[in-house]
């Protein structure tokens, strides 16, 4: 496998398949953003490294947005698209009404909305679907016209009666408006495109997420969406994401996940991870960390 990077694109070769990080937003947050009960000092055992990729120097986690462009020979696939413009996002004031590049940078890699043939998302949360739609004369309509949505069947049974607000706005902003354009394709846990991608189930985050797995010339790589968020867990995995719909069963399938793939060949691909963001997971005593 080979990677090459020119912020904010991060390229990597899986076998035959292109893959290319676009990144829609990368931001430096509190800890107690994302788990329930840490803080910086927590971090201080694995400072040695998630410093300077993965933390600041003040130790906020440097938590990155992105989308994953996969390129086979036959398809042209997003995985996650990220936060999108002109959002209503009443959790995230940061994400409401944003004007990010992300459109411009995605054809500046060479894939114009026009091309791509899939979209998938790992979950449903706003961070993962934005891009889903755009605004075009006050609808919400879908960004890439020509692309079939893969809606995981059990991921959509857990949002389509939202009452909290912020799933209700993701709901109406970024899943229906696919649906009504009958663009959506639905699946379950064991789809696959082919034998180069396929899901896996990895719930807890939300009851339908999964990752999804590159395979090709003998070649693996993992990409992880919200099953882990941040580097740290892979020394820390019992530590729950606040966002965790069910926080046992995501502790129990993270551990599942890196202890399944430490000290192997598998390039884990971190959707919220910054640059270097394609890492490996390898023992360190009698706990586990990354290299890359």
């Amino acid at each position: 496998m080979s990677t090459s990077t020119t912020a904010p694109v991060q390229s990597f070769a899986i076998g035959n398949i292109r893959l290319t990080k676009v990144v829609d937003s990368l931001e430096a947050t509190s800890p107690r953003f994302l788990y329930i009960d840490k803080q910086r000092s927590d971090f201080d055992p694995h400072l040695e490294w998630l410093q300077p990729h993965f933390l600041d120097t003040e130790k906020n986690i440097l938590l990155s947005i992105h989308t994953f462009l996969v390129r086979t020979t036959h398809h042209t696939i997003l995985i996650d698209t990220c936060i999108g413009n002109d959002k209503d996002a009443p959790a995230f004031p940061q994400w409401t009404g944003r004007k990010g590049s992300y459109l411009q940078d995605l054809t500046a890699v060479g894939c114009a909305p026009e091309a791509v043939d899939y979209v998938f998302c790992t979950h449903m949360h706003i961070d993962h679907t934005g891009w889903n739609t755009r605004l075009q004369d006050g609808r919400w309509v879908p960004t890439f016209p020509n692309a079939t949505y893969l809606f995981n069947k059990r991921e959509w049974e857990h949002w389509q009666d939202a009452q909290d607000a912020m799933d209700q706005a993701v709901v109406r902003q970024n899943l229906l408006p696919i649906i009504e354009a009958g663009r959506v394709a639905w699946v379950d846990n064991a789809w696959g495109l082919d034998d180069e991608v396929t899901l896996v189930p990895t719930p807890g985050h939300t009851p339908g997420h999964c990752s999804v797995q590159l395979r090709s010339n003998g070649q693996t790589a993992m990409i992880t969406g919200d099953m882990m968020v941040h580097p740290v867990q892979i020394a820390e995995p019992q530590w729950s994401q606040r966002a965790d719909t069910d926080k046992a069963l995501a502790i129990a399938t993270r551990t599942r996940f890196i202890n399944q793939h430490c000290d192997t060949d598998t390039l884990i691909l971190g959707t919220h991870f910054n640059t270097p963001t394609g890492v490996y997971i390898v023992s360190a005593g009698e706990q586990k960390r990354i290299k890359w």
